[in-house]
């Protein structure tokens, strides 16, 4: 069914503690995955969308890091609550996430087929040959040339492109029914960005797959995503329909990113925009919009109380803003 949801998060929260404070990293996040839906998540560096789904994973560090609320329903068990067992069970077969820098999430003194191979053994339950043929057969499907002479090669021997690609077959590997791709182009150029998110859309609707998609580059969201959440420390203040986020912002701080991105159709010359100030210190932040020293349409109740969600379009859009209190009344 096309709308059948793999994924609920309600009300999630991560903080962190440290010597100067409680770091409300994730506080009171939802949001829902559908089957074979690709949901963007964006937002500026610190505004909590890569913690947001290490706690989906649950592979927050602990301390200083916890988990202090919330509920993550996947196949109707929370994820918060499964044991050590299940969890090995759902990392990597069921739920499966590309990071960004894949030199660091392959292990250099292994060879590639060691890697693939132990994931596809460990959640498959193929015989070491019968693995090999699968690792083969994903890379092949990755589009990495030789793939019956690449598999054993270590990771130093393939260039960045190629690497990324290794993390999407070894992610796809297991045919999990949700990948995370927690900004999979950022240490990549133009061309082959592009190549790898053509690659992603591609294996994913050929899997079935639902994707969550981490990244802070709204041109990617614009050729990738269904739906967007938008984050600002630590919260969603709007969600919407991918025409809809582009077509009309609601939020002061999603409008502000949107007019941040060059456009082909503007004169030669012009300024770009830019939104004043810095994102906010998310420790101990104070029961107010955090994004209100940075609006240009701020009001006094923006500086004393944080605003609620407020339904938009029938329900199928969000936003959290002061602005459209007269809405929800």
């Amino acid at each position: 069914m096309k709308d059948e949801l793999v994924l609920q998060v309600k009300g999630l929260q991560t903080y962190f503690k440290t010597d100067d404070g409680m770091v409300k990293a994730v506080d009171d996040v939802s949001f829902n995955l559908k089957k074979g839906q690709t949901l963007g998540i964006v937002g500026e560096s610190g505004s909590g969308k890569s913690v947001t789904n290490l706690s989906i994973m649950r592979l927050i560090p602990s301390p200083p890091g916890r988990i202090v609320g919330g509920e993550i329903y996947f196949e109707g068990k929370d994820i918060l609550k499964m044991n050590n067992e299940e969890l090995r069970d759902l990392r990597g077969n069921k739920i499966s996430m590309i990071f960004q820098d894949p030199m660091t999430c392959l292990n250099p003194f292994l060879k590639v087929s060691t890697q693939l191979v132990e994931t596809i053994r460990l959640h498959q339950g193929l015989g070491k040959k019968d693995a090999k043929a699968k690792a083969v057969e994903m890379l092949s499907r990755v589009g990495i040339p030789a793939a019956e002479r690449r598999v054993d090669n270590y990771p130093h021997q393939f260039s960045g492109g190629m690497r990324q690609r290794v993390m999407i077959a070894m992610a796809l590997s297991c045919n999990p029914q949700i990948l995370i791709a927690d900004e999979p182009t950022t240490a990549l150029d133009v061309t082959i960005q592009a190549q790898i998110l053509e690659l992603m859309l591609k294996l994913a609707a050929d899997f079935g797959t639902s994707t969550i998609l981490i990244t802070h580059d709204l041109g990617v969201v614009a050729g990738m995503c269904d739906e967007v959440c938008v984050m600002y420390a630590g919260k969603i203040v709007e969600r919407a329909g991918n025409d809809d986020i582009f077509d009309d912002p609601k939020h002061p701080y999603t409008q502000g990113l949107i007019k941040s991105v060059p456009r082909m159709d503007d004169e030669q010359g012009g300024k770009l925009f830019s939104i004043e100030g810095q994102p906010p210190n998310v420790i101990d932040l104070p029961d107010c919009c955090p994004f209100h020293p940075r609006c240009s349409r701020v009001m006094e109740i923006c500086k004393n109380k944080y605003p609620k969600q407020i339904l938009l379009d029938e329900g199928s859009r969000s936003v959290s803003c002061w602005l459209y209190k007269d809405e929800e009344e």
